[in-house]
């Protein structure tokens, strides 16, 4: 009943109050990140969601597309901009997601949707994360988010379609809050972001 009625009535309930409430706040953060991205504040990529189905993920830009003499992006850690790395620190990057789950690509809690390269690296375990809406924040993002290993982040994801329950929603809802504040794994040690998944080496 949960998980396939009242859970997404919740998301969208909440997303469309989240959007009301934090719209004074949306507003600076696009006009910041425009200016310094040239005029585009937004960033738009596939990302696969419920059984594998691809849609569009809406973040805000927290990089700029500075490319080599090659034509090639340059690091992460090169096009990341002040006021990105303010927004992904505080987490405020994620918030134009609220949208997503208003469309019912997403969910408020749920493991994160990932590249849709890495599609046909995962193995049958790894692929049962896309058993339900990928969220804005999940279990896996309040037990190390991007400074945990690829593993753990897969045994998490995993364990939560196993386990989900509005109580475990809940209590994922605010050590999420806990950890923006705090500002824990943010990123990958010695990494600007996260380092890419290259598939199961040892199978």
């Amino acid at each position: 009943m949960y998980r396939n009625i009242i859970k997404r009535l919740l998301d969208f309930l909440l997303s469309f109050l989240g959007l009301l409430i934090l719209s004074p706040i949306l507003l600076v953060v696009m006009i910041s990140l425009a200016v310094a991205n040239n005029g585009k504040p937004f960033f738009f990529q596939s990302r696969p969601g419920l059984y594998g189905r691809i849609f569009k993920i809406i973040k805000f830009k927290t990089m700029t597309d500075k490319r080599d003499e090659k034509g090639d992006l340059l690091p992460d850690s090169l096009r990341l901009t002040k006021i990105g790395s303010f927004v992904r620190k505080t987490s405020l990057d994620e918030i134009p997601q609220l949208i997503n789950v208003l469309k019912g690509d997403m969910s408020l809690i749920g493991p994160r949707p990932l590249l849709v390269q890495y599609l046909k690296l995962y193995n049958d375990f790894q692929n049962r994360r896309h058993e339900v809406r990928p969220g804005i924040t999940g279990w896996a993002q309040v037990n190390g988010r991007n400074a945990i290993s690829w593993d753990q982040k897969f045994n998490y994801d995993v364990w939560y379609v196993e386990n989900l329950a509005f109580r475990l929603d809940v209590k994922i809802f605010f050590l999420t809050i806990k950890k923006v504040f705090v500002r824990e794994g943010i990123s990958a040690q010695g990494q600007a972001t996260i380092e890419a998944f290259e598939g199961n080496k040892n199978e």
